[in-house]
């Protein structure tokens, strides 16, 4: 996810090791001083970390905590219409506060006798390879930061209010976290960059932004869907296609708006079975032969 990311808001380093996002003039904090602030002291916060620590103490805002709590009660009903029932369960295990941000830490001290799952800090771009392959051994790249206040109800980055409610969530759920170590040995068993691409858009495709059938019902299972209180009441109204890997795998999207294109799966056990499947057995000449019968499209 940070991979796309890195495009809208790129990282960089000072010479004295501070970070600096750089955030495009169409970003909603563009021309707040203080949110631009915020975002490269959160960024050189994340960076100061070591693997085998917890994560580093973010000191939020009460505007920060206030943006949280505008998100997280706008969903609680959302969720309820709108989420299957597998995050459902991980919502009801987890129970994330509503009126405050929790810890980065806090949140892999809940996670541990549930999945044992845990939340690593990134300033910004994460290598995609890393970041898949981290979640092979149970650890899940987070930014700190929140989204600015002035657009609380949607974000085309991967803020904390996604990273902890949208993913959080469902990595409180072992049939979800099954998935997720999937994805991530798939991403340490291929070789060449456009397998690992095409592993990533199966990803984007269902743990961010999937769906399913649910009792004669659609509804969300994707982390991306479920954190956006606005994505979440547009998503049925998408164009919508049977799920499909080597379609997913060569599907070109785009991160700053939402996604146009769903892909929706009959059920649960039908996404462990097709997509958990293909997470197990993909090889880089798998790939390659789907990727030869679906050419990039739109």
């Amino acid at each position: 996810m940070f991979e796309e990311a890195q495009h809208f808001a790129p990282v960089t380093a000072d010479e004295d090791g501070s970070l600096k996002v750089h955030l495009g003039d169409d970003h909603p904090g563009f021309a707040d001083p203080a949110y631009r602030a915020r975002r490269d002291a959160l960024a050189t916060l994340a960076s100061n970390w070591r693997p085998g620590t917890p994560a580093p103490l973010a000191e939020y805002t009460d505007a920060e905590h206030r943006v949280w709590r505008v998100v997280s009660e706008a969903l609680v009903t959302k969720h309820r219409a709108h989420a299957c029932r597998e995050f459902l369960d991980g919502k009801e295990s987890l129970e994330l506060p509503i009126d405050h941000i929790p810890q980065l830490a806090e949140v892999s001290e809940w996670l541990r006798p549930l999945t044992g799952y845990r939340y690593q800090p990134a300033a910004g771009l994460v290598p995609l390879r890393d970041f898949y392959g981290s979640l092979a051994d149970k650890g899940f790249w987070s930014t700190q930061y929140v989204r600015h206040h002035s657009v609380p109800l949607y974000t085309p980055e991967p803020d904390v209010l996604h990273e902890v409610v949208g993913h959080g969530n469902t990595l409180a759920n072992p049939r979800f976290t099954a998935l997720y170590e999937l994805a991530g040995q798939a991403s340490r068993r291929v070789r060449t960059t456009e397998a690992l691409e095409f592993i990533s858009k199966v990803f984007w495709f269902t743990l961010e932004f999937g769906i399913l059938w649910e009792a004669g019902d659609l509804k969300a299972y994707g982390a991306g869907i479920l954190s956006s209180p606005g994505e979440i009441e547009a998503f049925r109204g998408m164009t919508i296609r049977p799920l499909d890997i080597g379609e997913m795998g060569s599907q070109v999207y785009d991160i700053t708006d939402y996604q146009d294109v769903l892909y929706v799966a009959d059920s649960f056990t039908q996404i462990e079975d097709v997509i958990g499947g293909f997470w197990a057995d993909c090889t880089d000449d798998s790939i390659a032969r789907l990727s030869a019968r679906h050419p990039a499209h739109t």
